[in-house]
């Protein structure tokens, strides 16, 4: 992964970087609703397994970047009591849709040393893992960004300790080939300069480009350097109002690149920073999620 030193105002050094999306979640209650809104849309899922910690079971639709959208959901049966307590209760229990994203880090421990030299607060890395269907095991660390819930507004960092092939691509292979991966990330937040400001302490850059788009109800700000597009409420009839009344700040939409040719059915259109972003229906996926053309 490269990053640029950049020197800021005061003197000190940051570094701009080029986050590279491991991969972003999906969360809600039950996990075949979920795949068979996708698959309605034209996008079907591959079942990954269920997680260590006894609540959720996942599946996943991966891209030829490496990066892949993660279905969670509760299990079946979970005890109520280890639901409550998962960082993600309210996403999952809340039907909530884009939930987190996360970064791949081959040196986990140079970029949690690297935060916190610029101020950011970052969790001592943590084991994990689950076991495919076909009992594989897949092991990895991850460290939270940030004082919030993990992966929301900050991305949380991942490092594989087994092969990661083997976590997104279960199948060998990837699973979708309309789509060339997870593209951008866009978060809803109170205030957008705030949310400008933790994001250059984090990860430097120029100051983001802005606009706003009445369609979506937001101001919007793309940060430099990320994937990140930062949505404030464009007014009080904002839908975004509800979705940080009930969420706080985190993904609101996810975007995935696709290539120059395909046709797929859309209910809607942006332009975002000059870029035509098409979006797949709300109604049948009960969340958004949009695309942008390769350039």
């Amino acid at each position: 992964m490269k990053r640029l030193l950049l020197l800021s105002l005061t003197g000190t050094l940051l570094m701009a970087a080029n986050l590279k999306i491991d991969h972003a979640t999906v969360a809600g209650r039950d996990l075949k609703k979920m795949q068979a809104a996708l698959a309605a849309v034209g996008l079907p899922s591959v079942y990954g397994g269920a997680h260590t910690n006894h609540t959720t079971e996942m599946a996943l639709i991966s891209f030829a970047d490496g990066s892949y959208l993660e279905l969670m959901a509760i299990q079946p049966g979970a005890d109520p009591k280890l639901v409550a307590e998962h960082v993600w209760s309210r996403f999952l229990s809340g039907d909530a849709g884009p939930c987190a994203w996360a970064v791949r880090e081959p040196d986990l421990a140079a970029e949690v040393h690297r935060l916190e030299a610029a101020g950011v607060h970052v969790s001592a890395p943590a084991k994990s893992g689950r076991e495919r269907p076909d009992g594989v095991r897949l092991e990895w660390q991850t460290s939270d960004v940030g004082p919030g819930v993990r992966g929301t507004f900050f991305p949380f960092l991942i490092q594989d300790l087994t092969p990661r092939e083997q976590r997104a691509f279960p199948q060998g292979k990837r699973s979708n080939r309309d789509f060339r991966g997870v593209g951008k990330v866009v978060i809803a937040v109170h205030n957008l300069e705030d949310a400008i400001a933790r994001y250059h302490q984090a990860y430097g850059g120029p100051q983001p480009l802005q606009q706003v788009d009445e369609d979506f109800g937001a101001h919007l700000a793309r940060v430099d350097g990320t994937p990140v597009i930062l949505a404030q409420p464009l007014n009080a009839a904002s839908w975004l109002n509800e979705r940080l009344d009930r969420f706080g700040e985190g993904p609101c939409a996810f975007l995935l690149t696709a290539g120059p040719g395909g046709k797929f059915h859309t209910a809607a259109k942006s332009r975002w920073f000059g870029s035509q972003i098409e979006w797949f229906d709300p109604a049948v996926l009960g969340w958004r999620l949009g695309f942008e053309r390769a350039r």
